[in-house]
Formats: C-alpha cells, sequence, structure tokens
C-alpha cells in the first residue's frame, strides 16, 4: 500500500461534502481548528454550502469538488464534512489517474466508508475517522488528536480494556473496514475490498438488530469473514428492535456470525457513531493483540 505524505505546518488541504448536505455555520469551528491549531490552509469546496435536497448540491456539484481537490497538487489531503448518504453515487464518475500518480491523505467514515473501500482497492492508504460536522463534538477530544496525528505522521499506538465477549489471540495485517451498512452495500461493485488476510473493523449506527445480522450473514456468505487475520468490533449505536424481539445484541449477533473460525476477536474498541471514534488508517499493517488484560492494535508486524 502506498502511504501519502505526512501534512506539515503551512500545507493545505480541501474540505469537502460528499454525501449529505452541511450547516456552514456548524462547521466553522472545525474550520479554525484547522487553521489556527494544526496550522493548515484550507480550500472550501462548493459543496459545502450547495443544497440539493439531502444532498450536498447534486452529484455533479459533489463531484466535481472531489475530482477538483484530487486534481490539485497543492492540496495534500482532503478532509469529509460529514456522511448520510450519496457518496457511492460519484465513484463511478471520478478520475482517480491524478491521485494514483499523486497519493494525498482522504478522510471521513460512516457514508464515506464506500470511498475509502474505493481508495483501498486503488492500493492507497486512507483515514477513517471523524468529520468536520463532529470536530467540537462533547467527548470526542481525543478522536480529533487521533487524526491529527495520523494525518501528520504520528502513527497509531491504541490501548483499551478487555472485553467479555474477546476472543484471544495476535493478527496481523492490514486495516480495512468502516460502516457495516456500506461494506454489504459495496459488494461486487468496482469499491469492493478484499478481506482476506486483512483485519476488518466494523461499526454501525441506527440499524434495526435483524438487518445487523443479514448484514453479516451476507458478509459471510460473500466470503468477506472467513480468511479474516482479525476482527475489530466497534460502536453499534442507536439500534432498534421489533416488537417480537430480536433476541441477540448486536455483539451477540457478530459473535454468532464468526463462530465457526479462529481470529482473535475484540469487541468494544471506539470506532464508529460515537464521540470516541478513533482515527484508523485504512491499509496500514498493524498488529492486534487480543489479551486477558486488555487490547492493543499498533504500527508495524513486530
Amino acid at each position: 500500500m502506498i502511504q501519502p505524505k505526512a501534512l506539515q505546518k503551512g500545507d493545505t488541504v480541501g474540505l469537502v461534502a460528499l454525501a449529505c448536505k452541511v450547516d456552514f455555520d456548524l462547521i466553522k469551528p472545525a474550520i479554525e481548528v484547522i487553521e489556527n491549531i494544526w496550522g493548515l490552509n484550507v480550500v472550501l469546496g462548493t459543496s459545502l454550502t450547495s443544497k440539493y435536497h439531502q444532498f450536498a448540491g447534486t452529484d455533479e456539484i459533489r463531484a466535481n469538488d472531489f475530482q477538483l481537490m484530487l486534481d490539485d497538487p497543492n492540496i495534500k489531503a482532503i478532509i469529509s464534512a460529514r456522511g448520510g448518504y450519496g457518496s457511492s453515487r460519484l465513484l463511478d464518475t471520478i478520475d482517480f489517474t491524478n491521485f494514483i500518480q499523486n497519493p494525498k491523505w482522504v478522510t471521513g467514515f460512516s457514508d464515506i466508508t464506500a470511498v475509502l473501500c474505493h481508495i483501498h482497492t486503488l492500493g492507497i492508504e486512507s483515514i477513517h475517522s471523524t468529520m468536520l460536522k463532529l470536530f467540537m463534538q462533547d467527548g470526542g477530544e481525543f478522536a480529533l488528536e487521533t487524526l491529527r496525528k495520523v494525518l501528520f505522521g504520528e502513527g497509531v499506538n491504541y490501548n483499551i480494556p478487555a472485553y467479555s465477549l474477546n476472543r484471544k489471540g495476535i493478527a496481523k495485517g492490514q486495516l480495512v473496514g468502516g460502516n457495516l451498512a456500506i461494506l454489504t452495500h459495496i459488494i461486487g461493485s468496482n469499491s469492493d475490498i478484499d478481506t482476506d488476510g486483512k483485519i476488518l473493523f466494523l461499526e454501525d449506527v441506527g440499524e434495526y438488530l435483524y438487518s445487523i445480522d443479514r448484514m453479516m450473514i451476507q458478509l459471510k456468505r460473500a466470503g468477506k469473514l472467513q480468511s479474516l487475520a482479525g476482527l475489530i468490533v466497534g460502536h453499534f449505536s442507536d439500534l432498534e428492535d421489533n416488537e417480537v424481539q430480536f433476541g441477540k445484541n448486536a455483539n451477540e449477533i457478530i459473535q454468532d456470525a464468526v463462530a465457526a473460525y479462529n481470529f482473535p476477536v475484540c469487541y468494544g474498541f471506539p470506532v464508529g457513531h460515537e464521540p470516541e471514534n478513533w482515527a484508523l488508517p485504512c491499509g496500514r499493517e498493524v498488529r492486534l493483540s487480543v489479551e486477558e488484560n486488555g487490547v492493543w492494535l499498533s504500527e508495524g508486524l513486530k
């Protein structure tokens, strides 16, 4: 995997909304953080102030924003404003030729999972992380700092407490993953990722429990689980249930889906639709150690 160059103070980054519309006033504090604390210059996409029904402008506006920022050699990273829905509508219209020749960081999560996965198929790292809309979210200060660290080349070294459902072991491989609904959505498309030998991370929000089960079965039937090196289960937030209850929570559903395999699994990792959404460099070679007294995720394979 190609790792884009680390940012340095004085670099320029592009800010874009590839999916749902944003309230520009709400992201002004995030722009101030990028400029005044991180020491970067910003280029604002037209999509940040555009609206077309639920989207941040028409597909053409959002795609043009993304294309211009991918092609501009002065822009060293592209930071997403928010998710929602709509980024996968753009991917087949984007020309990634210049991006492949001059890679840069692309960041985001949730619906932006489709973009990150597509970039993964090009052999380039990206960053699953908090977005502009959430920069100032209460309780998300450390998550924001993890994004800054990855962008500036300071790396990943995380430790979390043990969880009762964890399956112990050590895994080594590339990080891939993101939003469960989007990962199932892109199966069979040009953005579909190969998970063999990799460490997959999953998260989701606002789904019914039976839908979580259905999507995990889809991953299993599509061969996305059987050859994993390891699995990281993040936040599954604001889930719903039918009047006739499904009978298992999200972690138990996932535990059941991977019961036939023997790779290490950790639950409760701070990634997803909660303030604690730690930055994960997709495509980065990492070591996942799930032990009795905790879980460690760090760069390198030693």
